[in-house]
């Protein structure tokens, strides 16, 4: 999500679902409390966390340099070159074995590439992603192209792929869209030259008696795609207006009102990480009342950089 979409224009670079094998299995077990001390989970600033089970790492949409483009100061510059900065990023990583990936924008994809090369851990994105991946120096054989629908086993986490869709603004419209279905003409090297590519949102579920966790990169879903997940925990990107028709009541509901819904995506992801600031363009307030009025019984955490979470979403550690 490129600031709940707030930009309208559009800078082009390139020319109803059934319950899962995953949901059905999670009817069972959302009866009971998941095993929440197995599992701890960060969040890195935009929808960026970083969950741990045991001494495994999973990443998602981790952008952790946060570089100036003007997005929140005088004027947005989408000529803006890429950066990555790898003190910004190494201490806050680990050593992750899997990197999911919503969309290829900027603020969810610039520090992919630095972290594969260097830890080696697979990729999983869109076309688009493996494109702009492998033009960025990724080995093409690290990265996994998923379309949405699957469901990948990684002997004891499940991750399941759900097609998605990204936020719009107050014109129902949003920055650089379009996909690769080829490498692209250049290496890229601003942030205009990173399309959206179609979003993703990812469920992440930790052995039998873990936690779930979906995963959310953009402000808008498709309702029948997420219809049956049932998720324990809920990271819900906040958005910036009401484009999307009844987004909270209708997503709570799809997702049968998980037992926690935590609002990302509205820090000012231009400074660094730390203390969150606040993106004057989303309404965090109204996020949370209007998280409470459609499903009362779920409890609500607003993140914070520094603290590492146990997997219902409880500090374990600042």
């Amino acid at each position: 999500m490129l600031r709940g979409a707030a930009l309208g224009a559009a800078v082009p670079l390139v020319p109803a679902t059934a319950p899962t094998a995953a949901a059905a299995a999670d009817t069972s077990r959302r009866g009971r409390e998941p095993d929440a001390g197995a599992v701890t989970l960060r969040w890195l600033g935009t929808a960026g966390w970083r969950i741990d089970v045991g001494a495994r790492t999973v990443l998602f949409d981790p952008y952790l340099t946060r570089f100036p483009t003007g997005l929140f100061g005088d004027g947005f510059d989408p000529r803006t070159p890429l950066l990555s900065r790898p003190e910004a990023v190494d201490p806050h990583i680990g050593r992750p074995e899997l990197v999911l990936v919503s969309h290829s924008h900027w603020d969810h994809l610039a520090d992919v590439p630095h972290i594969a090369r260097t830890t080696g851990a697979r990729v999983v994105g869109t076309e688009t992603t493996y494109h702009l991946l492998v033009a960025l120096g990724v080995e093409a054989g690290q990265i996994s192209v998923v379309k949405g629908g699957e469901v990948l086993d990684l002997g004891g986490i499940v991750v399941e792929v759900v097609p998605s869709l990204h936020s719009r603004n107050k014109k129902c419209s949003y920055f650089a869209p379009g996909t690769l279905n080829a490498p692209p003409a250049a290496v890229p090297a601003t942030i205009a030259d990173l399309p959206e590519g179609d979003t993703l949102a990812f469920q992440v579920t930790a052995g039998a008696d873990g936690p779930s966790a979906f995963l959310m990169g953009a402000s808008d879903f498709s309702e029948r795609a997420v219809r049956g997940l049932r998720p324990d925990l809920a990271m819900i990107a906040v958005p910036s207006g009401t484009a999307t028709h009844l987004y909270l009541p209708r997503l709570l509901r799809a997702l049968d009102h998980p037992r926690v819904a935590v609002p990302v995506h509205w820090d000012n992801f231009e400074v660094p990480l730390g203390t969150p600031v606040r993106d004057p363009a989303m309404d965090l307030d109204a996020f949370l009342a209007g998280v409470r009025q459609a499903s009362p019984a779920t409890r609500v955490v607003v993140p914070d950089h520094r603290t590492v979470y146990d997997g219902a979403l409880r500090p374990v550690r600042a």
